[in-house]
């Protein structure tokens, strides 16, 4: 097993491990020769990394998606880790375990696959239900909805991500379709099992994620589309009307037009779908958010354009962290002196005194009333 891990650097050691390359930038330095950008990536996090020396020799034997062992040195820089590379070198895929370097679910993709097959195989409607289960019989498709990501970058972003948020969204929609009565609960799983699909020929993830050529033409929006319609070509008789509402859920799914939706959500149905899956992917965002750069000071996290906010990482806020010093006297030094007279004191610097000339008539006369208090 790979180590160590992102999550496991520590500030100001000189560490040696094996990364995935997620982005490679040959930039100038001021003087003009040239230094690396890299961002690298294991399973448990990203890493901000700058090589500025002996660049010209190493700069072309590795490219983006490739793996790496570098030897550098963790420190924090504008609050966020930064890791400067001394050597880098790239590494052969056998000589990687690959489930090491890609962020994942926790949970059991295999288990995770069952759990939607039991929602579907409930669902009452014998249409919907056949549906359904025609995408989740297709090998091709089984494979794909197994490991893809739910997003490039967002929420979810990690392997098996969109099957962990569809079944999300399956218990949402359970809680919320009886909570409102109107709900068709089945017509509610259609949307959720397909509003995403188009999302496994969308991306491609077989090392970083990225968009595929058919992602980058369509999107997922219109290659869900054009999936249902493949499917929908062994069932004759299923209902016109019943189509029509489950493909205008795929189509305004993202809510508004400007988020990409070609229609804005008008039945219970396509709008409660919407809601949460906004809800899901805004919660996810704000859990990935938190948990990202541990190593950071402070209680609230650099700004996220996809929240459009910072967020508060509650359980410093709740748990503050012990202080390094007390009372003037550094954390844990108390039992190693036997006076208090031995205690190195810290004695904040004097604050000079005010110039007359400089402070004008207002300085000159504060200056003298504070001496005058003093005598």
């Amino acid at each position: 097993m790979k180590s160590p891990f992102a999550r496991d650097l520590k500030p100001n050691e000189v560490s040696t491990a094996l990364f995935l390359v997620q982005s490679k930038e040959i930039r100038q330095k001021r003087t003009g020769e040239p230094y690396l950008s890299l961002l690298l990536a294991d399973r448990t996090g990203e890493l901000d990394a700058k090589m500025w020396d002996n660049v010209a020799e190493v700069m072309d034997t590795f490219d983006r998606d490739d793996f790496v062992k570098v030897k550098g040195l963790l420190q924090i820089y504008n609050n966020r880790p930064q890791f400067t590379i001394h050597k880098i070198r790239p590494v052969e895929d056998r000589e990687v375990e690959f489930g090491d370097f890609f962020p994942a679910s926790a949970r059991d993709p295999e288990g995770m696959w069952l759990e939607l097959r039991a929602t579907v195989a409930g669902l009452s409607n014998h249409h919907i239900r056949a549906l359904l289960n025609a995408f989740l019989d297709d090998p091709v498709i089984a494979e794909r909805y197994k490991v893809a990501p739910a997003a490039k970058t967002i929420h979810h972003a990690f392997r098996s991500g969109l099957l962990e948020h569809v079944l999300s969204l399956c218990g949402l929609a359970k809680l919320t379709a009886g909570h409102y009565g109107s709900v068709d609960f089945n017509l509610l799983i259609a949307g959720v099992v397909l509003h995403d699909i188009g999302k496994i020929h969308e991306l491609g993830y077989q090392r970083g994620f990225n968009y595929t050529a058919e992602g980058q033409l369509l999107g997922h929006i219109a290659i869900a589309i054009r999936m249902l319609a493949d499917k929908l070509q062994a069932f004759p008789q299923f209902p016109v009307e019943l189509r029509n509402l489950i493909e205008h859920m795929i189509l305004s799914h993202h809510g508004h037009l400007e988020f990409g939706s070609p229609k804005v959500p008008i039945f219970p149905e396509a709008l409660l779908l919407h809601h949460l899956d906004d809800l899901d992917s805004k919660m996810e965002c704000m859990r990935a958010l938190i948990e990202k750069e541990p190593l950071a000071e402070g209680l609230f996290t650099p700004y996220s354009h996809s929240l459009e906010r910072v967020a508060l990482r509650k359980s410093r806020y709740l748990d503050p962290p012990q202080p390094a010093c007390q009372n003037g006297v550094p954390a844990g030094v108390t039992d190693d002196f036997d006076t208090i007279s031995d205690v190195p004191q810290f004695v904040a610097p004097s604050k000079p005194k005010f110039a007359p000339a400089a402070q004008g008539i207002f300085g000159a006369k504060l200056q003298q009333a504070l001496n005058d208090e003093r005598k």
